[in-house]
């Protein structure tokens, strides 16, 4: 898969290790995150790893920034794009197959590196359900991003 991550500043202690957990799981990497722990907006870095999913050039996207609960907000903002924050394996893999999650958001301050890899490998394993109403959920969603949208 083609994966794009992003961090922020706070993100940033924990980068480098997903890096390496996406890489050792075969994954191809798309860095747009921060290269320091100089201060950047999380809401930026959830632009730039939300858009190439959205366009069909990655796969998935993960955002780590402090707690992962604003770059899913953000993300959220983003048509197409459903983020989760996800601190456990249960999580992280119910949201792919539930409901279709195409970014997992991971908090540096509350995971350490064993957890960040188990939730990462966990969100990648998984895939979408063909169970008819996880599909209708999800068509549902899909709607009210349409019919929400103020265009």
């Amino acid at each position: 898969m083609r994966i794009v991550l992003g961090n922020d500043h706070a993100g940033f202690p924990l980068k480098e290790h997903v890096r390496s957990v996406l890489d050792g799981l075969g994954h191809e990497v798309l860095d747009v995150g921060a290269q320091s722990a100089d201060p950047v907006d999380f809401p930026d870095v959830a632009k730039a790893v939300c858009a190439p999913v959205r366009a069909g050039e990655a796969d998935r996207g993960v955002l780590v920034c402090g707690t992962g609960v604003g770059a899913a907000i953000a993300a959220n903002k983003v048509a197409g794009i459903r983020a989760t924050v996800a601190h456990d394996t249960y999580t992280a893999r119910q949201a792919v197959e539930h409901d279709d999650v195409n970014v997992v958001c991971i908090g540096a301050w509350l995971v350490g590196p064993a957890i960040a890899a188990q939730v990462l490998e966990e969100f990648l394993a998984a895939r979408f359900s063909t169970d008819p109403a996880f599909r209708r959920r999800v068509q549902k969603l899909h709607d009210m991003e349409r019919e929400m949208s103020p265009e």
